[in-house]
């Protein structure tokens, strides 16, 4: 019974992203094809002539047409993100969120997406302005290093937006769980309640930040129903990917998609622009362009990435069980995971592909009994 309802849970989440994937493919190909991203910024430099003149227009141009296309865009996709983030989570008993709740987060995190996107886009563009057939290039080296700093800062500044961050006051398991991370060689701030259970029954844990921002956190939904020993075989899993520098492998990755994506983003922007009634290159009129063939590098690569991911995740669980010897708390909190959150025991071979960034339960499963079996016949 529980597996049929997981598999359904987890097929209906897969269509809702789907669907979110092509709506914004849609929206951005429309704007292009119809002229309606002239248009959009007709009205922006519109909006702007009101507020500023001369040098400042250019600048509060691109402003408005990145807060105009990100308000079109999150109008389309409202109802897509209700029913995937508290219709499905609701009906599937994943969730007693208020609705009042779930709002106040989908506003955080437009007024947060209006922000980055601000940000993104004046970065693009004054680079663009100055440079308008190498823009990609120092583009990719700024974007690149925001990300290593996004990853830095976020546990600190935006997690706290949405979640409540204390000290964890399991003072025995605060021990344990240091003293993990010195037996492991990743030294940490602190361990910290994670409140995920305000908006969500599913249980988590995590080592955020790099560095020195590098700290453990725990849900408080994981901290009720799991025992000491199962809580340190999965920090001991978040802490594989730290020594191995699985964080670093994958920084590295999106850089390479940053470069490769804004490479065909340049061909793009210069191929069509005529075709799209662009002034020249540097027109914010051309953002849905960039966006697309970003957009698209980064769609072919998902296999490879979650290919990746895999093989992090399963030599990070091989840690965990060197590290701990605990084969016991790792099998019995794989499968309370599995329970409290809905995964899949076993799905196809192309879902997988397509969609796991995780191996299957039933695979980590069958991989720490192999594992255990082998250090014993050893």
């Amino acid at each position: 019974m529980n597996e049929d309802k997981a598999t359904r849970y987890n097929r209906l989440k897969r269509q809702v992203g789907v669907a979110s994937v092509a709506w914004g493919t849609w929206l951005l190909l429309a704007l292009v094809v119809s002229g309606g991203s002239v248009w959009l910024r007709d009205a922006a430099e519109s909006l702007a002539s009101v507020l500023a003149q001369g040098v400042w227009l250019r600048g509060l141009s691109v402003v408005v047409y990145v807060v105009l296309l990100t308000l079109l865009n999150e109008v389309g996709s409202l109802p897509l993100a209700f029913y995937g983030g508290f219709v499905l989570e609701r009906r599937y008993g994943l969730s007693k969120q208020p609705i009042r709740i779930w709002a106040i987060d989908q506003v955080k995190s437009l007024a947060l997406g209006v922000v980055l996107g601000v940000v993104a886009a004046s970065t693009l563009y004054f680079f663009i302005d100055r440079f308008p057939d190498t823009w990609w290039l120092p583009s990719a080296v700024v974007f690149a290093a925001l990300i290593v700093g996004l990853a830095n800062l976020a546990p600190l500044l935006l997690l706290p937006l949405f979640y409540s961050i204390k000290p964890l006051t399991r003072e025995s398991l605060r021990t344990r769980l240091l003293a993990l991370g010195e037996r492991a060689g990743s030294r940490v701030l602190d361990a910290y309640e994670w409140g995920l259970g305000e908006r969500t029954s599913k249980a988590n844990a995590a080592l955020t930040g790099i560095g020195h921002s590098r700290r453990i956190l725990v849900s408080d939904t994981m901290l009720e129903q799991y025992s000491d020993e199962e809580i340190e075989v999965v920090l001991a899993h978040e802490l594989g990917h730290h020594v191995h520098g699985d964080i670093w492998k994958g920084l590295a990755l999106e850089t390479g998609l940053i470069f490769a994506g804004f490479l065909a983003a340049s061909w793009m922007l210069r191929l069509t622009a005529p075709l799209a009634g662009l002034r020249d290159v540097s027109d914010i009129a051309g953002l849905p362009l960039l966006l697309l063939a970003a957009g698209a590098v980064s769609l072919v690569m998902v296999p490879a990435a979650h290919a990746m991911s895999r093989a992090h995740e399963r030599r990070a669980d091989r840690f965990a069980l060197n590290l701990t010897k605990n084969t016991p708390a790792f099998v019995s909190a794989m499968r309370r995971l599995a329970a409290q959150n809905l995964a899949e025991d076993a799905p196809s071979t192309l879902v997988q592909w397509l969609f796991y960034s995780h191996p299957p339960i039933r695979e980590r499963i069958e991989a720490a009994r192999a594992f255990a079996e082998g250090r014993q016949s050893g």
